[in-house]
């Protein structure tokens, strides 16, 4: 369906012309897989490009391959209307290629290098004047340890590109601790320096949750807080509840940086601005996801309109829908695969019927310790009854 007759039209305007709009997906887990029930309703049609068979969004995956062969990529691109993505891996290079044939693609790569390489996104956060933390690039040992001497002895070094869930992140006392990844840098073909920033004395971590169409229009959800596990987001609580300051002081704040990065990045599709909130109130940007996020999850029950729904509407040109929540109170927890013994349908069968109020999502893979096979989302009216239900829920599902 791609050609070069569509590179000035929307997906939306070009399958006028032809019938439904068909959304490729790059990327088989999660996020592509809790994509397709918002489809059918949108009237859409889905295809994923699944890395391997027998991946979470299997069901909608009408292709296998290595999204890192520009091959094997175009080929897709040829039976969708527009591009979107369940990660963020598929290099610059087979995207140009995409652009260069006319598909469509969004975020586009010259937003989604910045999501793609922490350095970029340092870079671009602060010359449109977004507030991060403290922050250099360090090339080798002697410059990581005049940081180190800059910030108070501690530092939170980080490659570049490919880290997430805790991974590609140390906090180091001294340059030696990151010797293996100053070696790796001689070999990477694309990044030749590390990621180096203050060890930020925060009070909690929040995320912002913001969609943009290419048109323009912008919409935010309530910013949430999130708790992390191993480097892992364990807990999501939304809206955010007040701390340093009032709820509504927050929210105006976080909704002002989110909508700054979508519009100054020109993010379409939704995108996550990843926050520490600081002991004196202030909020700095830590990392960003341009695609759905496990941060959004809560969404899917919590809001009018989920982040899936949105990222589809977005990604497609149409009109966004509200992101008011459905209840005062909505939480969401992580299930991190639980014990390797044991089967998950037991468990999530005695889950079910322990806790009818919760809902709860199953992400169709095998189970092992610290590995997200699952979320829980318990929606109310009291923030502290609302996350003891979903904390309960979600053991019974990771535990039995």
């Amino acid at each position: 369906m791609a050609n070069n007759s569509h590179s000035a039209e929307t997906a939306a305007t070009a399958a006028g012309r032809a019938g439904k709009i068909r959304v490729g997906v790059i990327g088989g887990g999660q996020l592509a897989r809790m994509m397709i029930p918002p489809a059918t309703h949108l009237g859409l049609e889905i295809s994923v490009l699944a890395e391997a068979p027998g991946m979470s969004a299997a069901r909608a995956a009408d292709a296998v391959g290595d999204c890192r062969d520009a091959a094997t990529v175009m080929q897709f691109a040829e039976t969708v209307d527009v591009i979107t993505f369940d990660h963020e891996h598929v290099p610059q290079e087979v995207l140009a290629q995409l652009l260069a044939t006319g598909v469509q693609v969004h975020p586009q790569p010259h937003s989604l290098q910045y999501a793609q390489d922490k350095i970029l996104m340092r870079q671009k956060l602060s010359e449109i004047g977004v507030p991060v933390p403290t922050w250099a690039t360090v090339q080798n040992p002697a410059e990581l340890d005049a940081f180190l001497a800059q910030v108070g002895g501690k530092a939170v070094v980080k490659t570049a590109r490919g880290g997430y869930d805790g991974k590609g992140v140390r906090v180091v006392t001294a340059a030696a601790e990151a010797a293996d990844w100053f070696a790796a840098l001689e070999a990477d073909p694309v990044s030749d320096a590390l990621l180096a920033e203050e060890l930020v004395p925060f009070e909690r971590e929040l995320s912002q949750l913001v969609a943009r169409r290419p048109s323009g229009e912008v919409a935010l959800w309530p910013v949430v807080e999130t708790v992390q596990q191993d480097g892992v987001c364990a807990e999501v609580i939304a809206p955010a509840p007040a701390v340093a300051t009032t709820a509504a002081k927050l929210q105006e704040a976080a909704a002002a940086i989110g909508r700054q990065i979508a519009t100054g990045l020109e993010v379409t599709g939704v995108m996550a601005v990843e926050m520490f909130e600081t002991l004196d109130g202030r909020l700095l940007v830590n990392e960003l996801a341009m695609r759905p996020h496990n941060s959004g999850h809560f969404s899917i029950e919590g809001s009018i309109t989920s982040q899936f729904e949105q990222h589809l509407r977005a990604v497609t040109d149409l009109p966004l829908g509200s992101t008011a929540m459905t209840r005062p109170a909505a939480v969401m927890i992580n299930v991190l695969g639980g014990p390797a013994e044991g089967p998950m349908p037991v468990r999530y069968n005695r889950a079910l019927a322990a806790h009818p109020a919760a809902k709860f999502h199953s992400y169709g893979k095998d189970s092992r310790p610290g590995r997200k096979v699952g979320h829980v989302t318990v929606i109310g009216d009291d923030t502290a009854q609302v996350l003891q239900a979903a904390r309960a829920a979600a053991a019974e599902m990771e535990n039995g």
